[in-house]
């Protein structure tokens, strides 16, 4: 089980984490279009967008797989 968390990009990151860093990097506006969800659209908020992503699991893939995209 360890040797599978060892190769798991996102082990130890949290959503939290993944959603701050995008939008440090990209921008609500830009992170919107990127990832097309309203959450990211209408009122932004770090605490909104955690709340929907927390319950919808393909919005949550689509910010997983645009964090690890950005990732260098």
């Amino acid at each position: 089980m360890s040797e599978r968390r060892q190769n798991d990009p996102l082990h130890g990151i949290t959503l939290e984490m993944m959603v701050t860093q995008l939008v440090e990097t990209y921008g609500w506006d830009e992170l919107g279009r990127q990832v097309k969800i309203n959450c990211f659209i209408k009122d932004p908020s770090i605490k909104s967008s955690l709340k929907f992503l927390r319950k919808t699991p393909w919005a949550r893939d689509k910010v997983e797989a645009l964090y690890l995209r950005s990732k260098p």
